[in-house]
């Protein structure tokens, strides 16, 4: 099964999206695991080969199954592993030949083009607490077809004292 890693930065209520030109879809910045690579380290390798710039402060905030139907019947599946970050070190490239790199508020989340799921995992990533998991059904033209997502929190409890 592939597996691929992406990472959201948001920094200054702004986050960096690489557009890519087949679609003209939005995604974050990552790519296929190498053998014997953690997901952690793919997400901050893709992150950093596809921006020039390395995440601060990187962690996992999603784990999806997504699922690619063809008249009835599953044809592709793959996991995806999402990070986010809070900031960067250095400049990220303007254009890279995956695609264009741009800012965006995190708000444009609601509406910039892009798979739904993408859209459902990267506003999780950007604005909620926890760990979100799910499974995207799609077409092969990458229409939803259904989702399931469940999420989780880590209950801490401190002493005071």
């Amino acid at each position: 099964m592939q597996r691929i890693a992406n990472l959201l930065v948001v920094q200054n209520g702004q986050m960096l999206l690489l557009k890519k030109p087949r679609r003209d879809w939005y995604v974050a910045p990552g790519g296929k695991m190498e053998s014997g690579e953690s997901i952690y380290e793919a997400a901050i390798r893709e992150f950093t080969e596809e921006t020039g710039a390395k995440p601060v402060g990187t962690h996992l905030k999603g784990i999806y199954t997504m699922m690619i139907h063809e008249e009835g019947r599953i044809i592709d599946e793959w996991m995806l592993f999402t990070f986010i970050a809070h900031g960067i070190e250095g400049v990220p490239f303007e254009e890279t030949r995956e695609g264009l790199l741009e800012w965006h508020p995190v708000s444009s989340l609601a509406y910039l083009p892009m798979a739904e799921g993408d859209r459902t995992n990267l506003q999780f990533a950007a604005v909620q607490e926890g760990i979100q998991y799910g499974t995207f059904h799609y077409t092969e033209d990458f229409q939803l077809i259904e989702e399931q997502i469940q999420t989780s929190t880590e209950e801490v409890n401190r002493l005071n004292g």
